[in-house]
């Protein structure tokens, strides 16, 4: 509400207030009018003479002329507003003309029976003006109750009431609207009369300074006292700017309250001037932005680390991939080794970081007997590449020199049990030596997935020899298993990538892979049949690599 707002009889229609009864619309004390022509009570009650309008008409405020409403034994049972000035405002914001015709106590019952109700029926019985204590009416807002106060005055004339009334709570208002305003932008407003040397602070400006209100204003001379050392210059020239050009400022600065608190406090001000263009007045508000700062910085540290992690992160990915070109064969190839052949398949789920410990060797030993080796190392990244790296030359160094399979698989379990530099590990392997002159394959596992044979056009897995995974035990035991492979039989080494699909058992995996791999061996292209049968994108979980033997 704005000043001068509200009712001839303060409350909004209906304001929030339900229906009353009678006892509640009349008092208990009733008036009658003598020798007074009494109003009719209908809606079609006789205005005052046009000049009541017209001299409401050029009066300035909340003015309006009530005509009184007399019952059948000629009380006074209401009062009708006939005419209003332009400015007159109730408390439901209705203006001017929109006033004239309502009726007191249906528009704001509860003015019945109150000190105001009675000073009008005095005021018109006995002639005298009524100007009483402030007046307070209760209004309901959005559900929220609120207590208005007005100062209202009732001065008889022709019969009826001129009331004209004040409301005296809207500065109260707006001030708890500023005060609100300051304490949620954490803002305090401030004055400086340079002429008279006299500054005003609002209590929330000593609050953002920490400053006891009882010493008053912190001065300009006072003010570098406070501000940290290294600010001092660019606020030396702020205020120069604003006392000096009179130019309007927007500057931050640091201070430290009395308490030691270190606060980042902002100035918006604009000077008045003179006629001749000096600065007489400054006017504006202090701020205490340092929530605000202390979250800038915090984001600020957190984009210098992510950008220090991101490169840390780029580096250990080009690492990653160096490794794995120099670690492992190309991911696509086909060889002849000891009259086999040998076509291979490494699919890595994603590249860089994230390549894990899958592996193969296929070479030609001295004795002309062929090393055929694929391994699974749990994990990804560069533990498991190094694990992988490890396992795969230390594995073909011992093969190289003769020693048995079933040897190596136990070395290579010690080697991941007693490995300090890198937390325990395990992984699973397949070994297999082909001996050309008698066609003879010995291939021992630890805890690998079987190898998958398709002879005659039929696939099944080869009965796997006792072996756990490497690294699982320190006492493994490891047995190994032949077989002749005659022309024509197809051999498949591979890891669980290729078999394993989201929501399936293992079983499944393996049916899959023997039929497609049945059906696929003939072609011309038979690993590259096998992978486009098996593996899509969406399915994939795991790196694939694959050996394809064929004789």
């Amino acid at each position: 509400m704005k000043d001068g707002e509200g009712p001839a009889m303060p409350g909004p229609d209906g304001g929030g207030c339900g229906p009353v009864g009678d006892d509640a619309v009349f008092s208990s004390r009733r008036y009658r009018l003598h020798g007074r022509p009494a109003a009719d009570a209908g809606p079609g009650a006789a205005l005052p003479a046009p000049e009541i309008q017209e001299m409401l008409d050029a009066l300035p405020g909340s003015v309006i002329f009530l005509l009184p409403v007399l019952d059948t034994t000629g009380e006074v049972a209401d009062f009708r507003i006939t005419a209003a000035s332009p400015e007159a405002v109730d408390i439901g914001t209705r203006r001017g003309r929109d006033l004239v015709g309502l009726s007191v106590l249906e528009t704001y019952p509860t003015v019945a029976g109150t000190a105001l109700w009675h000073g009008y029926l005095q005021a018109l019985t006995t002639g005298v003006r009524y100007e009483g204590e402030p007046f307070e009416y209760e209004e309901v807002l959005a559900g929220i109750p609120r207590v208005s106060r007005f100062a209202v005055r009732a001065a008889p004339c022709r019969s009826g009431l001129i009331v004209s009334w004040v409301r005296l709570d809207s500065g109260e208002r707006e001030q708890r609207r500023l005060t609100t305003m300051q304490r949620l932008g954490n803002m305090g407003w401030a004055d400086w009369d340079l002429v008279r040397d006299v500054i005003t602070w609002s209590d929330e400006a000593y609050a953002i300074f920490g400053r006891d209100r009882s010493l008053g204003p912190m001065t300009l001379e006072e003010l570098p006292a406070h501000v940290v050392a290294e600010d001092l210059p660019a606020l030396g020239e702020t205020v120069q700017h604003l006392l000096g050009d009179g130019k309007p400022v927007d500057h931050t600065f640091r201070i430290t309250t009395p308490a030691g608190e270190i606060r980042h406090v902002r100035i918006v001000a604009e000077a008045e001037a003179d006629a001749h263009g000096h600065p007489v007045e400054v006017h504006g508000f202090f701020q205490d932005r340092t929530a605000a700062k202390n979250a800038e910085q915090q984001l600020l540290d957190q984009e210098r680390t992510a950008l220090v992690q991101r490169g840390l992160l780029a580096a250990e990915r080009d690492l990653a991939d160096q490794l794995k070109h120099a670690l492992l064969p190309p991911p696509q190839r086909s060889m002849r080794l000891a009259g086999l052949t040998v076509d291979v398949a490494y699919q890595p789920l994603q590249e860089g970081l994230n390549l894990g410990g899958d592996w193969y060797s296929a070479i030609e030993l001295p004795d002309g007997s062929a090393l055929l080796v694929i391994g699974d190392v749990a994990g990804h990244g560069l533990d498991a590449v190094a694990t992988m790296a490890q396992l795969r030359f230390t594995a073909k160094g011992m093969a190289i020199t003769g020693m048995p399979l079933v040897t190596i698989l136990d070395r290579l379990n010690t080697l991941l049990r007693h490995t300090p530099e890198r937390d325990f590990s395990t992984a699973t392997m397949v070994m297999a030596r082909y001996e050309p002159t008698d066609q003879r394959l010995t291939w021992v596992q630890a805890g690998h997935l079987p190898p998958l044979l398709i002879r005659q056009g039929r696939a099944h897995y080869l009965p796997t020899p006792h072996g756990v995974l490497l690294g699982a035990t320190t006492t493994p035991t490891y047995q190994s298993a032949t077989l002749r492979l005659r022309p024509g039989d197809h051999l498949l080494l591979y890891t669980d990538g290729l078999i394993e699909e989201p929501g399936q058992i293992i079983d499944e995996g393996l049916d899959r892979l023997a039929r497609t791999a049945a059906r696929c061996v003939a072609n011309a292209h038979a690993l590259d049949s096998i992978l486009g049968a098996l593996v899509t994108p969406e399915g994939r979980r795991d790196d694939i690599c694959v050996l394809h033997i064929s004789r």
